[in-house]
């Protein structure tokens, strides 16, 4: 955009510059990943310089695999991954809203409307939608509702395998464990090439065995989870050089070596260490037939804990009686490698109940993208347990917008125009998703606002086959509310913030940098 032709003057043309940068930067971010929205969105192929691939159409992946410069695009992209790490789904939703609040904020600062009274205007009808959408939440009280695979379809682009395999678990789970603050159904996925689609009652540790010599199953396995290296303490190399450091080099390997043995002697049948296994006690655990998995990452570390009811230990707890490290010990019904997905499992622990879902992939290429939309699926199913779940397809955003219209006369002045900003950004998503699948948007947006109103229901909206005009709850097409919730608060959030911005300066570089940047051009960089 020529600044110069965005207004009536030089004045203008300063005072709006900034205003204008930002919103041209949004204005890319949002293009970016609009046409991925609905039923009917296309994938986006990203490449990076190396040629290496990613195809999907997940918001969230397409934002933070770009290459962006600008501060203002940076902010946008950051309250999308905001989204994604607190609900786990809704990133298109929200960066689709965000740039329509910016876009017409900027229309209306154009025509003279001052930013404050547009940001006043803005604050106010997002808190009445939030509100709104609250009162219209349906509750979820049984994992068994159908309602479930419904969300789990929507959020997981209709692969009905994945649908099954996040419902199965969340049935397993049960309400209250997808109620717990800190648990997150998503977080219990993993998807691999070549593997069948699994929901089991169990937990995948990615490493193999130390040695083929050592046992591929155990039965009524004890387990001894050590959140350390298993290794001898080392000794500095300037002492070895001394004969009293030597001895003490020597009295610690020995000392190892009868820490080790009292694994042996409390009949432990499984070892894991969150990092490397020293020689020696890989000798002694596999001549006592011992089960040894290495460098196991601290999150399967501690999700074999919860379900094993172990404690992890130190190396330096080694040198407790062995009846205190016996305390530390978890036990499990079956401990077992998967040869052919070199994995181990541990199933039937007696502590906490913990549910592992497998996600099949062809190839390897696939295998983030399956995994991703399983993720989508699993968060939106436990959110909608905890939260409540309103009609999709933008049919709640159409509701909101004719409701947010209604308190146009509860403000003064031109806080109003701020208003009708929120109302257009209501209508983005429904318009989005009408036009990814080949119709009129204006003409079908209009249609479902003068229908919801004629039957007074918030659940109308398009079906993207045909174009008619249909139930989404009778169809089954839902948006938890924690999802929607979120998504509507932090596109205004961010929508205000970057109105705010009157002015961009670049910050003096520091040190040894600030010559050079002096020399160099003193503009912000572009998208």
């Amino acid at each position: 955009m020529n600044l110069k032709q965005a207004g009536s003057g030089a004045d203008v043309d300063e005072r709006l510059a900034a205003l204008l940068t930002n919103a041209n930067a949004v204005r890319a971010i949002t293009a970016a990943v609009e046409g991925t929205i609905g039923p009917k969105g296309l994938d986006t192929m990203l490449v990076d310089r190396f040629g290496e691939v990613i195809i999907t159409n997940d918001g969230v992946t397409i934002l933070d695999k770009m290459d962006v410069n600008h501060p203002a695009a940076k902010m946008l992209i950051n309250t999308a991954k905001a989204q994604q790490a607190e609900v786990g789904d809704g990133t298109t939703t929200t960066t689709i809203m965000a740039g329509s609040l910016v876009s017409e904020g900027v229309n209306q600062v154009m025509r003279g409307v001052p930013v404050a009274r547009v940001i006043e205007g803005v604050k106010y009808g997002i808190a009445q939608i939030l509100a709104g959408v609250r009162e219209r939440s349906r509750s979820i009280t049984d994992v068994n509702d159908p309602i479930l695979r419904s969300i789990a379809m929507i959020a997981g682009r209709e692969h009905e395998d994945i649908a099954d395999l996040v419902v199965e678990a969340a049935k397993l789970i049960g309400v209250e464990k997808l109620n717990e603050y800190n648990f997150k159904l998503s977080e219990i996925i993993t998807a691999e090439a070549s593997a069948n689609n699994e929901v089991f009652m169990g937990v995948i540790v990615d490493q193999e065995r130390m040695s083929q010599e050592m046992p591929e199953k155990i039965v009524d396995a004890k387990l001894l989870l050590v959140d350390d290296a298993l290794e001898p303490e080392e000794i500095e190399d300037e002492a070895l050089s001394t004969e009293t450091g030597f001895k003490r080099y020597i009295d610690l390997q020995d000392e190892f070596k009868k820490n080790v043995q009292k694994i042996v002697e409390l009949g432990v049948s499984v070892v894991m260490a969150d990092r490397g296994v020293h020689s020696a006690a890989e000798e002694i655990l596999t001549d006592a037939n011992i089960m040894v998995i290495e460098r196991v990452s601290s999150k399967d570390l501690r999700r074999v804990a919860d379900h094993t009811g172990a404690r992890m230990i130190k190396r330096t707890g080694l040198k407790k009686d062995s009846a205190d490290i016996g305390k530390y010990l978890g036990t499990a019904e079956k401990v077992y490698q998967d040869e052919k997905l070199e994995q181990v499992r541990v199933i039937g622990g007696n502590g906490k109940p913990m549910a592992t879902i497998l996600v099949g992939a062809a190839t390897e290429e696939v295998v983030g993208e399956r995994e991703r939309i399983a993720k989508d699926a699993a968060s939106s199913v436990q959110a909608a347990v905890k939260g409540g779940y309103v009609p999709g397809g933008g049919s709640i955003e159409i509701a909101m917008a004719r409701e947010v219209i209604k308190y146009r006369e509860n403000l003064k002045g031109m806080a109003a125009y701020g208003l009708d900003c929120v109302a257009n950004a209501l209508k983005q998503p429904l318009s989005q998703i009408v036009e990814n699948a080949g119709f009129n948007p204006l003409e079908k947006v209009e249609e479902i606002i003068t229908t919801q109103a004629a039957q007074n229901t918030d659940s109308l909206g398009v079906d993207c086959d045909t174009g008619e005009v249909v139930d989404m709850l009778a169809r089954g097409v839902i948006d938890p509310v924690p999802v929607k919730l979120h998504a509507i608060k932090a596109a205004g959030e961010v929508a205000v913030a970057i109105l705010r911005i009157d002015t961009i300066i670049k910050k003096k570089e520091e040190g040894a940098n600030a010559q050079k940047a002096g020399d160099a051009d003193n503009s912000m960089p572009d998208f």
